[in-house]
């Protein structure tokens, strides 16, 4: 059993091929919400404070995390810094790349706020908008010479380039949290969603982007947070805890987004567009935690109270005042590298590691078409 569920999630890469040479990116462009976010939203709204980054960076890093993302796994493994935050003015290096992820990103743009929803107003259109003017104008600047050399990408680099893509997720929870049905989301929003996506996709092909890793989106039914937002019926939960019709909502989106693919390939003749099915990773993980080695699934390291330790009034990091001395009540546990959920909402950087080697082989053959 545990062979064949190795090579279910293991990728659903239709352009892997062992006869191939390895690929090589000298740069990756990432758009995407918080699975991906490496100080996007904390540029523009204020950091992410401690003990977000506590097991790696030792102190706040822009993630949502404890410590490393997936995004930075990748870019490790190809032999790349971690990628900047384009929004993050400070202490910044583009010369391999940009990530244009913020934490509540939606691929289709939210008549909202940030404050009125917790949905970032950086939809994927806005990611591409930024995109194409980071690749006019840090050409321009780097004709300039000097530092500008070191500190922005060469040309080729767009063409040669890896073009990540993990977003969706905020896009389903909208839905949900709009009070809209499971099937109203799936049969009315998925495809606008999904069109939206393989508009922004052909854009970046228009502006010479060829090689694209498309993450599938995760089980939103297992996170604390969506479970908490609605008074749910013992019905609900399938036999691992998880919310059944939230997790059919998230595959059925999977499998638009994967068809999208299939469409994207005939029609972008010179693109290599890679599938990768996070899914079945993540699931992986909340299904059989202590078998790979986990204590929590369902549960929150860093948090307070509840089922879950999960409070969306206590977040992680949570402080109060009590005699004049500052404490946690939203307190991370002792050993987040036992935990699958860092926050009610997030993967751990444990759990980060453990999907990335699930999907790890294929970026050997990321630059190959099918």
């Amino acid at each position: 059993m545990k062979s064949i569920l190795s090579s279910l999630f293991a990728l659903s890469l239709l352009s892997l091929s062992s006869a191939h040479a390895q690929c090589h990116f000298p740069a990756i462009f990432n758009f995407g919400d918080s699975n991906s976010d490496t100080g996007g939203l904390s540029a523009a709204f204020g950091q992410a404070g401690p003990p977000h980054g506590s097991s790696f960076f030792g102190s706040p890093a822009g993630r949502y995390c404890d410590g490393r993302l997936v995004i930075d796994f990748i870019a490790e493994s190809l032999g790349l810094p971690y990628l900047s935050a384009f929004l993050d003015s400070v202490g910044s290096n583009f010369s391999h790349g940009a990530n244009f992820a913020t934490a509540g990103s939606p691929i289709r743009a939210l008549n909202s706020t940030l404050r009125q929803s917790g949905f970032s107003p950086f939809s994927l259109d806005v990611q591409f908008v930024q995109f194409s003017n980071f690749h006019n104008r840090s050409q321009a600047v780097r004709s300039r010479g000097g530092v500008h050399t070191t500190m922005l990408p060469e040309a080729d680099s767009f063409s040669q380039a890896l073009y990540t893509f993990d977003i969706g997720q905020n896009d389903l929870t909208a839905g949900y949290f709009a009070n809209k049905t499971v099937e109203q989301i799936g049969t009315v929003d998925v495809p606008e969603i999904i069109s939206q996506f393989k508009n922004a996709v052909t854009y970046i092909y228009a502006q010479g982007g060829r090689y694209f890793w498309i993450h599938s989106t995760g089980p939103i039914g297992c996170l604390a947070y969506v479970i908490e937002w609605f008074p749910l019926k013992a019905s609900d939960f399938d036999s691992h805890g998880c919310v059944s019709p939230l997790n059919h909502l998230a595959q059925q989106f999977n499998d638009a987004l994967k068809q999208a693919v299939i469409e994207l390939r005939a029609s972008l003749s010179e693109a290599a567009i890679t599938y990768v099915d996070v899914y079945s990773a993540k699931h992986e993980l909340f299904v059989h935690a202590q078998g790979h080695g986990f204590k929590r699934s369902l549960v929150a390291c860093c948090g307070h109270g509840g089922k879950y330790n999960y409070n969306k009034n206590i977040g992680c990091g949570k402080k109060v005042t009590v005699k004049g001395k500052e404490i946690y009540i939203g307190k991370p546990c002792d050993e987040p590298d036992k935990a699958v959920i860092w926050d009610g909402v997030h993967f751990t950087q444990a759990a980060n590691k453990f999907i990335f080697d699930k999907i790890a082989a294929g970026l050997r053959m990321a630059c190959h078409r099918q």
